[in-house]
């Protein structure tokens, strides 16, 4: 698994932007749970690795993106600043990283591959049938503030 951490707003310091800790996915996988109020890495584990790994400062502009390993350890200060942070998290798995037991994330099932004429083909028989699409000139609410 990898994760794409993509910046909307400008990620510094001082609104509290992405730290991770170099190196860190070497460690393996690093138990999570509950600490206190937080959810996240083995608080003992993640002190033992900071006196040995550079902690770096993730400051990005808007459409920067980090690529980093699903062991980084990583983690963002509060924003107590006047400007937003605002940034995307992705994160991919190979169908060969399948969960072992049921829970939130998917399991991962072959796809049919469809013949590149699918989609016309679709489409033929749909517009033959009535089908109809929505219309934004018709539609009442396009248009209207809430």
């Amino acid at each position: 698994m990898a994760s794409a951490f993509i910046a909307i707003d400008p990620n510094t310091r001082d609104n509290g932007c992405m730290q991770v800790l170099k190196g860190s996915h070497k460690l393996g996988r690093v138990e999570h749970g509950r600490f206190g109020d937080q959810t996240g890495a083995d608080p003992e584990r993640v002190e033992a690795a900071m006196k040995h790994m550079e902690l770096v400062y993730v400051e990005i502009e808007p459409g920067d993106t980090l690529f980093f390993h699903s062991n980084t350890l990583h983690r963002s200060d509060q924003n107590t600043s006047d400007t937003p942070r605002w940034s995307l998290l992705c994160c991919y798995n190979t169908k060969h990283n399948n969960p072992y037991k049921k829970s939130h994330h998917p399991f991962y099932e072959p796809i049919d591959k469809l013949p590149d004429n699918a989609i016309r083909e679709m489409g033929a028989t749909l517009f033959e049938s009535g089908t109809e699409f929505w219309d934004p000139v018709e539609d009442e609410t396009v248009g209207k503030k809430s």
